[in-house]
């Protein structure tokens, strides 16, 4: 075995170097600019591109057109950015471009604490763009997570077109850990699909048996026509309002009747449990902390760590809740999970602990809420 010492940040540009991406822009920015400096490091000895841009509008947007001619694409950002990415975001999903963002979270609003995590951009993530239209977020807890699911972002981006972002936080991306990156399970690489022969290409139709249009790149030999505004299988614009609908309904289903093929988790279901801990990112790891803790007691606590966020795994969560009355939701910020599992579990029995000041979520106090006890500050 050869392990290596890398942070959140630095796993995240191996994962993404070992999945095709040749291509990275961004502005620095605390605390994801370990990430930008990995890929500088990285890619022009494999012939790739990274590039500094003036801002995160204009990373984004070099992001979008080396994507659309061909290229597998990252950028990586934090919060003040992130509102940046806000219409090209809009502009990716809208016109299918693959674009894999890592957003690592630290304390907001705005400005906030550059030094300081958080994970207060879960809900942003989703609803960041304009439309409502759904985005595959995926929520590592260590680096060896940040590796793998960095991997499997691109892989997401390049099947079903579209952003998808890597929700990292601070405590996550700076911290350094031993990762064994020859042992970990590469899953095979996913490109986009080019079009069949034989027949005039069309940029955004799509066949029966698909939910994704087939890929040429821009400035090839064949006229590809993009638009960021409402569009027919052609490419050009639209205003009718069939052709919209069935355009938005494909953009929303291809998505979310897929969930359950990038659902990532891990569970620790213990039978006579009757609470249940759910959580995800690096509060996850003090939750096995405080699991293992309880078990010690002869109190046996379920845990389920959710790593695909959005579309959000309601199935999973069915499933893995079953034998728990009782749902313990643990995020670093007041509250923004826990709303969507009260709407997946309307008969369970809710409890909530959050904290967004700057400070991790230790295990005595998820232990103390497990215990119904007041927690300690």
């Amino acid at each position: 075995m050869a392990f290596s010492l890398l942070s959140g940040n630095e796993a995240v540009a191996w994962g993404a170097v070992a999945a095709g991406c040749r291509f990275f822009a961004g502005y620095p920015i605390t605390p994801a600019t370990t990430i930008f400096e990995t890929m500088l490091e990285l890619l022009p000895p494999l012939g790739g591109v990274c590039l500094q841009a003036e801002d995160e509008i204009a990373s984004i947007g070099a992001c979008l057109g080396a994507s659309m001619a061909g290229l597998k694409v990252m950028t990586a950002t934090s919060g003040p950015g992130l509102s940046l990415y806000s219409e090209h975001l809009s502009f990716a999903v809208g016109s299918e471009i693959p674009l894999v963002i890592v957003n690592v979270q630290r304390l907001g609003p705005s400005t906030g604490s550059a030094t300081r995590g958080a994970d207060g951009d879960v809900q942003f993530m989703r609803w960041g763009g304009s439309g409502g239209l759904p985005v595959i977020v995926l929520a590592p807890v260590d680096a060896r997570d940040c590796f793998l699911l960095t991997w499997h972002a691109f892989n997401l981006a390049e099947e079903y077109r579209c952003p998808v972002f890597i929700a990292s936080n601070k405590e996550i991306g700076l911290t350094r850990e031993s990762v064994d990156l020859e042992s970990l399970p590469r899953p095979p690489i996913i490109d986009r699909t080019p079009p069949p022969s034989g027949r005039p290409f069309l940029p955004f139709e799509v066949s029966p048996d698909r939910m994704t249009p087939y890929f040429l790149p821009i400035g090839g030999r064949v006229l590809v026509r993009q638009t960021s505004s409402t569009h027919g299988p052609d490419g050009y614009i639209t205003t009718n309002h069939e052709e919209i609908a069935r355009s938005q309904d494909r953009l929303e289903k291809k998505l979310t009747t897929a969930v359950s093929r990038f659902t990532f988790y891990e569970e620790y279901l213990e039978k006579k449990a009757e609470t249940l801990i759910l959580c995800y990112g690096v509060t996850a790891r003090a939750a096995k902390d405080a699991c293992r803790k309880l078990k010690a007691q002869g109190r046996p606590v379920s845990l389920l760590i959710l790593k695909t966020l959005w579309p959000i795994p309601e199935d999973l969560i069915k499933e893995k809740t079953r034998g728990a009355k009782r749902v313990v939701v643990v995020e670093m910020n007041l509250g923004q999970m826990v709303g969507e599992i009260r709407r997946v579990l309307p008969d369970k029995q809710i409890d909530f602990l959050g904290q967004m000041d700057g400070r991790l979520i230790p295990p005595a106090r998820i232990e103390a809420v497990v215990s119904r006890v007041r927690p300690a500050e």
